[in-house]
């Protein structure tokens, strides 16, 4: 089900992903605060279609206003443990990773994803993109059902 909330107008284009992040400072006394933040802090949303008609309005955040636009919550793509790891189960992902270069970083350490949540598996994708991991864990790389 989509939500209907304003953004960036950078960011206001279909299959936009992002993770929304609460309010920030310069959101005080702003007219427009009910219609900005709306949406759940932490979770990672995708542009489903921009409003047509609607008026770029001005924002102390961007400096190019904000529009209207329809976002749905957005699957995440992840590393969790191998173990039971299969579409429909639940899992969680195995921890924080000091190893930001790896190839497969961004998917051990997810934006959008708590490592102290259980998430759904809507598909197993396989291997991760690294050859080793330095932290010797057995991975899966999976797509996560949106929360």
């Amino acid at each position: 089900m989509s939500t209907v909330t304003l953004i960036g107008t950078r960011l206001a284009e279909p299959g936009t992903e992002f993770v929304y992040h609460g309010e920030a400072d310069g959101c005080a006394g702003c007219p427009y605060r009910s219609q900005c933040l709306n949406l759940s802090v932490g979770t990672k949303y995708r542009v489903t279609d921009v409003r047509e008609n609607a008026q770029t309005l001005e924002c102390a955040m961007h400096d190019e206003g904000v529009r209207a636009v329809e976002v749905e919550p957005a699957t995440v793509t992840a590393n969790i443990p191998s173990k039971g790891a299969y579409s429909g189960s639940k899992a969680t992902l195995q921890g924080p990773c000091p190893y930001v270069e790896c190839p497969s970083h961004e998917f051990c350490e997810p934006d959008g994803v708590s490592f102290d949540e259980e998430y759904r598996i809507r598909t197993i994708h396989g291997d991760p993109p690294h050859e080793i991991c330095h932290l010797n864990r057995s991975l899966q790389q999976v797509e996560l059902e949106p929360e």
